[in-house]
């Protein structure tokens, strides 16, 4: 197969990885691959061998017109039999190209939440447009239908793939990132995602200074883009609870297995989510996680972890306390739960068959 793989951008996000690392698997299947990414090249995005190419497209519509012709020139060029497009923008651009070149049109949601009505309008008058929307969790693709954005009929759930071979603890490496980061006897908990609404920093900020008035000991790590306007929110809030000594902003990291090891549990504060990659990758890494219980947040964690309502975090608060408290016998019991259903039920490997299915299944022309 020849297929083409659309996002909006390749920066540091857990959708880009897990496009990348699909499209990868599926390169070392035999099939021909290729990115068409929306935005231009950023600063820090994945790196991949795969080849790229950028529509340079802006918020203008003059840079919407002339990315279309670019796309088009390219898919002539490559003459793809699948474009596999995830999150909104590139699931509407990939619809738009399917005017202009043949090839059949698989669109990705990754979140419960893309947007308003518009948005779902855009979907609901576009969905002639695509033969599948696929979506990471039940919670959104149940939204989805509820908002009549996409029919019953043409939607599948395919959940986020998590490489375990990747993602597998080291005690080795627990210790030197450890020493690296100057971490001492404290209690870390690490948080991984962009500095961004839906992950509700200001709502875990609340919690960790709750944490904090009964444990001194404990420090959070913050792993995400360390700049633009919703970062100065969440760092000044930082700096109003007296956090600044207490809370590590680490930026954009590619090391994230290594900063798993190093912490002693991961927690998630989010207002919504689709499936978070994160959350699962700590999973994979035998850390008990806390999570707010939003989204596809319960598909993912079932008992492996322990789940907390949303925008609370008096209650977030008390549940760190709770895994803080308990025995590292009783934590690293949970972390191996929270590995063997991540290797049971998500492995990237078994998501990647599953994809491959259904693009046959679409090529062949089945229902």
């Amino acid at each position: 197969m020849r297929i083409v793989y659309v996002l909006t951008s390749l920066g540091m996000g857990g959708a880009e990885r897990v496009v990348r690392a699909l499209a990868v698997r599926m390169a070392q299947r035999g099939h021909t691959v290729a990115l068409l990414v929306l935005r231009p090249r950023v600063a820090e995005q994945w790196s991949t061998a795969l080849p790229v190419v950028h529509l340079e497209m802006s918020r203008s519509p003059d840079s919407l017109l002339m990315g279309l012709v670019r796309g088009r020139r390219f898919l002539r060029e490559f003459r793809p039999d699948l474009l596999h497009s995830h999150s909104f923008h590139a699931n509407l651009v990939a619809r738009l190209l399917r005017v202009l070149v043949p090839p059949q049109v698989i669109s990705t949601v990754h979140n419960v939440y893309e947007g308003g009505w518009a948005r779902m309008l855009a979907y609901r008058l576009t969905d002639g447009l695509t033969r599948r929307t696929a979506f990471v969790s039940q919670a959104a693709a149940g939204r989805f239908v509820r908002l009549k954005a996409v029919p019953q009929q043409k939607c599948v759930v395919l959940t986020n793939g998590i490489d375990a071979a990747e993602f597998a603890p080291s005690a080795e490496r627990r210790e030197g990132m450890r020493a690296e980061m100057g971490a001492n006897a404290g209690f870390i908990w690490l948080t991984a995602g962009r500095i961004a609404p839906a992950k509700d920093y200001p709502n875990l900020l609340r919690a960790f200074a709750l944490v904090r008035a009964s444990r001194t000991d404990a420090r959070l790590w913050i792993a995400g883009e360390v700049s633009g306007r919703e970062f100065s929110k969440v760092r000044g809030l930082a700096a109003e609870l007296g956090l600044d000594d207490s809370v590590r902003w680490l930026g954009l990291r590619r090391d994230l297995p290594a900063l798993l090891d190093a912490a002693d549990g991961f927690v998630l504060a989010s207002a919504w989510e689709g499936m978070p990659l994160a959350l699962g990758e700590a999973m994979a890494m035998e850390k008990p996680v806390v999570a707010t219980d939003v989204g596809g947040v319960r598909e993912l964690v079932e008992d492996a972890g322990v789940l907390v309502p949303p925008k609370d975090p008096g209650v977030l608060a008390h549940t760190m306390l709770e895994q803080m408290h308990r025995s590292p016998e009783d934590r690293r019991a949970l972390g191996q739960a929270a590995r063997a259903r991540i290797q049971g039920s998500f492995s990237m490997d078994a998501r990647a068959d599953e994809w491959e299915a259904l693009y046959r299944t679409i090529l062949e022309g089945l229902p």
